[in-house]
């Protein structure tokens, strides 16, 4: 048998132990939004070995004159090195583990970015979601110098003059039937 074969009959039997036991381990993985905070690990090996390597991609690294350039690295290292994967359960990674594995959901990946623009210096980058419906938008976001540097995970960076310019590009605006919170390693809050 040949190693493709026998990689996917392993792979289905996999696939149907999991989903057996979907919601036991569903409910084993459960983590409260206002403990979202803890999957934010900018001090964790992994991402810190990552941040290193972007820093260690300039002459010389100063925050103030680095960032904007550095967090687009961090953005292109997650795009080219960690291959979008959706499991068919709720499943939390640490940045950590995205890296090990090199895979991680637009969660996992905006999660592990955040961590990274928190290495590089930007200690007020957060992870903001939304949620309409059944649509749901991950996106982080940083000030730096009066402005916001903000990375959809699937749609790239864009600047805004204000966090409040943002919020509105989300249609998170007083009044709009969302559901939407931030946060980063340090605090969890609702926004709408």
């Amino acid at each position: 048998m040949e190693d493709t074969e026998l990689l996917k009959k392993y792979n289905d039997i996999y696939l149907e132990i999991i989903m057996r036991y979907k919601e036991h381990i569903e409910e084993k993985e459960s983590l409260y939004v206002a403990e979202l905070p803890k999957l934010i690990t900018p001090g964790e090996d992994g991402v810190a070995n990552a941040a290193k390597g972007i820093t260690d991609s300039f002459p010389l690294y100063r925050y103030e004159e680095s960032f904007p350039e550095a967090s687009s690295k961090a953005y292109d290292y997650i795009k080219e090195r960690i291959t979008p994967i959706a499991l068919p359960i709720q499943f939390w990674q640490r940045p950590s583990d995205t890296l090990k594995h090199e895979a991680g959901d637009v969660f996992d990946r905006a999660v592990l970015l955040c961590s990274l623009l928190i290495a590089l210096g930007a200690a007020s980058s957060k992870v903001i979601i939304r949620i309409r419906d059944n649509d749901r938008i991950f996106l982080v976001y940083t000030e730096y110098n009066g402005r916001i540097i903000a990375i959809d995970m699937e749609k790239g960076m864009k600047e805004y003059g204000s966090r409040d310019a943002l919020l509105e590009s989300l249609g998170i605006v007083k009044g709009a039937d969302v559901t939407a919170y931030e946060f980063n390693d340090k605090t969890y809050s609702d926004i709408a």
